[in-house]
C-alpha cells in the first residue's frame, strides 16, 4: 500500500513469506532515486524509488550499500492496477526474480 506522508510517499508491504510466516516492512521516501531507510525487509536496509514517467517506476534496494535487488514497476493507464518485475538475491543468498500483480482496493 502506498500513501502520502507530507511530500513523501509511505509503502507498506504486508504479507506471509515462503515458510508461511508473516512479514511486514515499511519505507517512507520521494520517487527521487535516493536511498531511503526501510525496515522489516531482510534483503534490504535502503530503497530507492525513481519515477521515470507517469506510468514507471525503477526500484533498487540495497543491503549494506550493496544492491540486493532491482526492479520495475508499470502502473496501468486507469491507475487501477500495477506490475512489479523484482529480481536480486534473498536474505538466505538465493537469486530470485518474481513477478507481483496488484490491484486497487
Amino acid at each position: 500500500m502506498y500513501e502520502a506522508v507530507g511530500d513523501e510517499m509511505k509503502g507498506t508491504v504486508d504479507g506471509v513469506d515462503g515458510e508461511g510466516k508473516p512479514i511486514h516492512s515499511e519505507w517512507t521516501g520521494k520517487f527521487d532515486g535516493k536511498d531511503y531507510p526501510v525496515t522489516g525487509d531482510p534483503t534490504s536496509d535502503t530503497r530507492a524509488i525513481k519515477q521515470t514517467d507517469d506510468h514507471h517506476l525503477e526500484i533498487t534496494g540495497k543491503k549494506g550499500g550493496k544492491v540486493t535487488t532491482t526492479g520495475h514497476v508499470v502502473v496501468s493507464t486507469d491507475g487501477k492496477s500495477r506490475t512489479l518485475t523484482l529480481s536480486g538475491t534473498d536474505a538466505k543468498g538465493k537469486k530470485f526474480k518474481n513477478t507481483y500483480v496488484y490491484d486497487k482496493e
